[in-house]
């Protein structure tokens, strides 16, 4: 059985694999693989201290299989909104965690005072822009050309949530 949790301290090094493995899947994420594990730490821990929210989904083992974060904005005129950020294995996918994952961060930020929750999408990524419009955001605009690897092009949707 999966559980989400409030990212912690020996989540860390679970959560950089996952973070990896999705990037090198080189679809989803503006990086091709994650920076190296101690900038994932610290991350973590900026998370952790305030500066927005982590949630993991985690197997019976403890191991990471998912992550949501949720970063708040970094200067006054901005500390209400978040940027949101998540990520699944593959094996893992379809099986309604990345909503699990996101409803727990949303409300996670929600209790912080965070008022409006953003992202940036690949408008090939179908299944999440599905995902994310059932659980209310709604696009902004588009970034056309905004991603372009192996040669070929993707555009970027904005979205946001005013939970």
């Amino acid at each position: 059985m999966i559980r989400v949790v409030q990212a912690e301290e020996r989540h860390v090094v679970g959560y950089h694999a996952v973070l990896d493995a999705v990037a090198r899947e080189r679809r989803w994420l503006q990086i091709l693989e994650a920076p190296p594990v101690e900038r994932s730490a610290a991350f973590v821990r900026e998370l952790v201290a305030g500066l927005g929210v982590q949630v993991v989904a985690v197997d019976e083992s403890d191991k990471v299989v998912g992550w949501c974060d949720i970063v708040r904005g970094d200067r006054e005129t901005i500390a209400h909104t978040g940027s949101l950020g998540m990520g699944l294995l593959k094996e893992y996918r379809g099986r309604g965690l990345g909503r699990k994952l996101m409803d727990a961060a949303i409300a996670a930020a929600k209790s912080q005072g965070v008022e409006r929750v953003e992202l940036e999408v690949y408008a090939s990524n179908a299944a999440a822009v599905t995902l994310y419009r059932k659980l209310g955001f709604r696009e902004e605009g588009r970034k056309l050309k905004a991603r372009k690897i192996d040669g070929a092009y993707d555009d970027s949707v904005v979205m946001a949530l005013f939970p």
